[in-house]
């Protein structure tokens, strides 16, 4: 049977409107993507601080501010309109071509499957003008209104607000991955332009948030770039290679890596790579440079490379990716073999000057012992001479029989005829035999301490009795004041769950560092670095939050005088005689400010101050702890210029925080006064560590509810036991 015949159906030209979405699909494939090409227009327009806020992945929201020149107001009806650009005029410019955008694409493909907004000033206007786009026309912002750009108030630069990304789209929306996921991809990006911009101050948070992501300073390098968004792990680890075109190679070029030694491999490999300042993909380059490292890490390890090429613009093919992704370039493997080479020379040249670093004993808790066991270890300490080679022999062969005794109560108890043989559990493995009883031995159990008999036994019953106090249990208040619970629930909101269980599961090592406030803790296999004044005016600040209304009082008898206090420190405050302010108005117009709020002050704080003038009670903030009195001047005189007296959540947040101020352990140094006698800073110096170990530590296990910000700066990890085991396994 002959096939029945087929009409041919007539050609037709597609809409303007669905071309251009099927356009956009090709540029903007998630919201990445087009923080892409927003952020690099803000480079290309000089931008020296960049700001991205991002919503539900950056599909509710993403806006990027800048600081860059700007755009003028004649050029915002072509700003979102298809191949608009200011970087080509001829096909020939794009063998020269030095910025990242050039077809004209980005902003119009957006506004085809999202509401977008912009917001410009250049330096010579004198205002900033506003306008909005649909399908790549100017568009009003409300119904009824001119679609023309508006005056508004702004700053030079360039918002831009891309709001409901693909909501024409909706599979497209469908096939996306959750929103965090999103996130993450948007803080790819920014981290990959933030090492390679070390000069452009970046800053990526989420909507709401108090803390951001991604942070960086405009004043900085390459490493120290990778050592604020990869850690100081990976920025110690660092070496760098420089590769450039030899006298018989066609054209110039040259290559800038930062790639970690030997000592420092991860499972997840992590390449950046930048050809002529953009970020791109390379699977050749990338495969060249990673087999840099399979000679030297285990098998299937990698470390961290970042790479940067600038070659002759006449030699890269820019166009060849829809999204920039890739590009094409000449002498491609001549030029990856010279880098690799380069990076294997530095490699070389560092592998035999490789340090460790080692703790022989980390104290603390581990999940892989029993806790009701007999601490053996203890047992046999007191039978040898301390620090000798002898107790550490004993100590590892009375490890090892614990071990052998876990093993011991698996296997099936037989009486002397029993032909039953034990069966014996697979050998633990050792980066698993880790101490775990805290009172086995500290960090200054290391070291010698010299005194007198006298000493030890005039001061030692003392401590032992104050251990052995309990302090009372702190609740929360009972607060109806709208402020107090919003202040509350912020403090709630920020919780990082996994510092929060790094801080409950802590094991006290000891003080690093009086001086710099430092001071080590253990957390299962993790020794921590932590900055101890940070974590306690945190921990200060929400005591007396959570305290509100019902702050214990600390009586001062006799009581000082309000004035007197303050005169101290006005007159240790350098800064007012430098700048010409007369001492006696400042003093005036701080006591004026406290005792108009006298009242308020002892009904929530329990900061009490008599009609006459004196300082009768202070806030006990946590039992058992009592600041130091030499920082209550300073106290007193930062409470009028540091408080907001006239909102009242924020009076209470900002007296809060200069109350946890006064209350972070540290002396105040008087450099006029004679020094005191050295026994008694050193007994000063005693009992502020004994406050630190026994009442401030235990306290953060009970009541702080850490901060994502606390790991920015004063919570780093220093070493890793299993880590620790890899590294030596290769020696």
């Amino acid at each position: 049977m002959a096939a029945s015949a087929v009409d041919p159906k007539p050609i037709h030209r597609l809409e303007e409107s669905l071309i251009n979405r099927i356009a956009a699909g090709e540029i903007i494939h998630r919201p990445a993507n087009a923080l892409k090409e927003l952020l690099e227009n803000a480079l290309d327009a000089g931008a020296t601080q960049i700001k991205i806020t991002a919503k539900d992945g950056g599909l509710k929201l993403l806006q990027i501010v800048d600081n860059g020149s700007g755009i003028r107001r004649a050029d915002l009806p072509l700003l979102a309109a298809r191949f608009c650009t200011s970087k080509l005029s001829t096909f020939s410019d794009l063998s020269k071509l030095q910025t990242y955008g050039f077809r004209g694409e980005a902003l119009a493909s957006i506004s085809h499957v999202a509401h977008l907004n912009v917001v410009t000033k250049t330096r010579d206007d004198s205002c900033a003008w506003r306008a909005s786009y649909s399908d790549g026309l100017l568009a009003p912002a409300k119904a009824g209104t001119s679609a023309d750009p508006k005056p508004c108030a702004g700053n030079d630069g360039t918002t831009i607000t891309v709001e409901d990304l693909f909501y024409n789209t909706p599979l497209r929306l469908r096939a996306l991955k959750s929103p965090s996921d999103e996130y993450a991809r948007i803080l790819d990006v920014v981290q990959r332009y933030a090492i390679h911009n070390p000069s452009v101050s970046f800053l990526c948070k989420k909507t709401g948030s108090n803390t951001a992501d991604v942070s960086t300073p405009s004043s900085g390098t390459v490493k120290s770039a990778i050592q604020t968004i990869y850690g100081p792990s990976v920025a110690k680890e660092l070496l760098e290679a420089q590769a450039e075109a030899g006298t018989k190679d066609e054209f110039e070029w040259q290559a800038e890596a930062w790639f970690t030694s030997a000592n420092y491999h991860a499972k997840k490999p992590t390449f950046l790579l930048f050809i002529n300042h953009r970020s791109v993909e390379s699977a050749r380059v990338k495969r060249a440079v990673e087999a840099v490292y399979s000679g030297i890490l285990p098998k299937g390890a990698c470390g961290f490379i970042y790479l940067s090429l600038d070659i002759d613009p006449s030699k890269v093919d820019v166009n060849v990716h829809p999204t920039k992704r890739e590009v094409h370039f000449l002498e491609e493997e001549a030029i990856t073999e010279k880098v690799a080479d380069s990076m294997q020379a530095v490699l070389a040249a560092n592998d035999q000057s490789r340090t460790f670093q080692y703790q022989t004993v980390l104290t603390g808790h581990s999940p892989f012992k029993s806790q009701g066991k007999m601490k053996r270890s203890d047992l046999q300490k007191e039978r040898t001479p301390a620090g000798s080679d002898e107790e550490i022999q004993s100590e590892d062969e009375v490890e090892d029989e614990e071990n052998e005794q876990d093993l011991d109560l698996e296997r099936p108890r037989a009486g002397p005829s029993s032909s039953l043989k034990p069966s014996r559990k697979p050998s633990q493995p050792s980066y698993k035999k880790i101490r775990n009883d805290l009172k086995t031995r500290t960090l200054d159990s290391m070291f010698p301490v010299l005194q007198s008999s006298s000493e030890s036994q005039s001061s030692q019953p003392n401590m032992e009795i104050e251990k052995k106090e309990k302090a009372p249990a702190i609740s929360e208040s009972r607060c109806f004041l709208t402020s107090v619970q919003e202040l509350r629930a912020a403090v709630k909101k920020a919780k990082h769950s996994h510092l929060a269980e790094i801080i409950v599961e802590h094991t006290y090592v000891g003080i690093a560092s009086m001086n710099l406030c430092l001071s080590l803790v253990q957390s299962s296999t993790k020794l921590f670095l932590i900055n101890h004044a940070a974590l306690s005016e945190e921990l200060f600040y929400q005591l007396g939050l959570m305290q509100f209304g019902n702050i214990g009082k600390l009586t001062l008898e006799p009581a000082p005088s309000l004035e007197e206090l303050v005169r101290l420190a006005v007159d240790a405050e350098a800064a007012i005689k430098e700048q010409g302010l007369i001492p006696e108005k400042i003093i005036k117009s701080i006591l004026k400010t406290i005792m108009a709020q006298r009242a308020m002050l002892a009904e929530y704080f329990s900061l009490e101050i008599t009609s006459s003038g004196e300082v009768s009670t202070l806030p006990l903030l946590l039992p058992g702890y009592t600041p130091n009195l030499d920082r209550l001047p300073l106290f007193l005189m930062r409470l009028a210029p540091q408080v907001n007296w006239t909102s009242e959540s924020e009076c209470f947040s900002t007296f809060l925080r200069e109350l946890a101020y006064f209350y972070v352990p540290g002396r105040v140094v008087q450099e006029k006064e004679d020094p005191a006698p050295e026994e008694q800073e050193e007994g000063k110096r005693k009992s502020e560590e004994w406050q630190i170990e026994h009442v401030l530590f235990p306290a953060f296990r009970k009541y702080l509810v850490p901060p994502r910000g606390l790991l920015e700066r004063d919570v780093v990890q220093v070493a890793e036991l299993r880590d620790l085991y890899r590294v030596f396994e290769r020696c």
